[in-house]
């Protein structure tokens, strides 16, 4: 962080939580980075409600991203809701919008402790706690999600649709790949798949779009915190179930359906412990489907931004190889 962006944020976050002045003693670029930066802050604060040292993590945009994902003012408010359901999030504490402050918006969040890679946690034991426990926790996180129904006045950018939710992202899907310069026939065949077998119209609540193992943080005693909410959406709430489960979220531990870190059965009875209502284990393996075709669509979007020259990076460039094991496994999941 150099002496300009750190000088705003100190000016920012001092007016922000009333303060008589703030000092950044530290400031770190958090690794990932795709669609967003993470930068870990420590501030030391003089004055106000928040005095003392406040160990925070600034968000903002990366130089380019993911057409769907939300903005950070979009997030900021998607957080602050599930914050008040109950979810375990990072508190989000402050938004600025002016991009005169640092060029671009972003917002202030508490930090959490914690290791969030997938591939580390569905390797190390030590990580998570008890996994059954770890899972059925999760299990009733999403469930809280899921409790945020519209019609919210705080998440009136997220647009409502009437046909069922499948229907809708098979007709997303399809028309991005319609127009793509590459024809993908092995995607064709699973969405003629999924159109054929959609589900209608049931349950609409908030989605968080994006959760799977990877996108919460674990510390040594479990559970520390759900992150990345910038897919949330209105929708059909067993997409999350689905993408959660999806074999391709589960960083090789293939066995351990739930996310790679336990058992399908402690994942659904945590979520039915606080929906109050069986899942639907068919509806389960439609959405694993969907989670594949979904995966498959971002991964050749994030790899056209490297190809096209939009933004040079071996990750976006690297993302668009996994596109034929995800066709691989629609092929696999939907043969009968």
């Amino acid at each position: 962080m150099n002496d300009t962006m750190r000088s705003a944020l100190e000016r920012f976050v001092a007016t922000a939580a009333r303060a008589n002045a703030v000092a950044i003693a530290e400031a770190k670029l958090l690794s990932g980075g795709a669609i967003q930066e993470n930068w870990l802050v420590r501030a030391e604060i003089s004055g106000g409600p928040h005095a003392g040292v406040l160990d925070a993590v600034v968000r903002t945009d990366s130089p380019s991203g993911v057409a769907v994902s939300h903005g950070r003012a979009q997030e900021f408010a998607l957080l602050k809701a599930a914050f008040g359901a109950g979810v375990t999030v990072p508190e989000p504490l402050w938004l600025c919008e002016d991009r005169e402050v640092i060029g671009r918006p972003f917002f202030v969040m508490r930090r959490i402790a914690g290791t969030a890679a997938g591939h580390v946690l569905v390797k190390d034991e030590r990580l998570g706690g008890d996994r059954a426990k770890l899972a059925e926790r999760l299990g009733a996180e999403l469930a809280r999600i899921h409790s945020i129904r519209p019609p919210r006045a705080d998440l009136g950018f997220m647009p409502t649709h009437d046909e069922s939710p499948a229907l809708h992202s098979v007709v997303r899907f399809r028309a991005y790949l319609d127009a793509h310069h590459t024809p993908h026939p092995a995607l064709e065949w699973g969405l003629r798949w999924l159109e054929r077998h959609a589900p209608a119209r049931g349950d609409y609540a908030l989605v968080h779009g994006d959760f799977r193992t990877g996108n919460y943080m674990v510390d040594e005693h479990g559970l520390t915190g759900v992150l990345d909410w910038e897919f949330a959406h209105w929708g059909d709430p067993m997409e999350d179930i689905g993408w959660f489960c999806a074999r391709c979220w589960r960083f090789g531990a293939v066995a351990r359906e739930a996310g790679g870190i336990g058992a399908r059965d402690d994942f659904y009875r945590g979520y039915e412990s606080v929906s109050g209502k069986p899942l639907d284990r068919e509806q389960a393996r439609y959405w694993e489907v969907m989670a594949h075709m979904n995966w498959a669509v971002i991964a050749i979007q994030q790899a056209e931004r490297h190809v096209s020259g939009e933004e040079t990076s071996l990750l976006l460039a690297l993302t668009g190889h996994i596109v034929p094991e995800l066709e691989y496994e629609i092929l696999t999941m939907t043969e009968n």
